[in-house]
């Protein structure tokens, strides 16, 4: 892995005991590894994301932490969504990284202890209209060249175990090159 010079901070941990869309905001959130957040719904080795236990329950678990970056968040305000921490869905909420830019493969250090992979992005669903109309339709966009783009977070694996509080730094090891897109798991 080559470090890259790009940190950032945790602004919230969130977790749910249950398949809710939001989760509340916790002091501190314990991940473990190759299993996803302590206490949360989504924890395990296979799919837990109910779609996707319907299809094929053995798949392995790609999406055991999510991941999204609070400047999100004031995009989505500043066209009349206001969304605080937790609110989407995500157990990390970031600051100061590009988490939509990032390589699959990138390893994330989340405070003193914690590493998680990023596996890929996360695909927004219906279920964020429960939380406010149209909010769905505003986490998609398109680029220059008419691709889809998702800006719903990102979605890792737990490597090594910790603890994560909010001001926990985070650190970003970027995978040998070449680097591949990130695509929704």
């Amino acid at each position: 892995m080559v470090q890259k010079t790009m940190a950032g901070i945790v602004i919230a941990v969130s977790r749910s005991p249950g398949h809710t869309m939001s989760k509340p905001n916790e002091g501190s959130i314990r991940l473990l590894t190759g299993l996803g957040v302590e206490g949360d719904a989504h924890l395990g080795t296979t799919v837990k994301h109910r779609s996707r236990v319907a299809k094929d329950p053995t798949v392995p678990n790609l999406r055991q932490v999510h991941l999204i970056h609070a400047e999100l968040h004031d995009e989505l305000a500043a066209t009349g969504f206001h969304l605080a921490p937790g609110i989407m869905g995500e157990n990390v909420t970031t600051r100061g990284i590009d988490l939509l830019g990032l390589p699959t493969g990138t390893r994330l250090r989340l405070g003193a202890e914690a590493l998680v992979e990023v596996t890929g992005l996360r695909n927004p669903c219906y279920q964020l209209n429960g939380l406010q109309p149209g909010l769905m339709k505003a986490t998609l966009d398109r680029d220059a060249d008419g691709n889809l783009v998702r800006k719903a977070g990102v979605m890792a694996v737990v490597l090594s175990a910790g603890e994560i509080r909010p001001g926990d730094p985070i650190a970003v090891e970027l995978p040998t090159e070449p680097h591949r897109r990130l695509e929704p798991v």
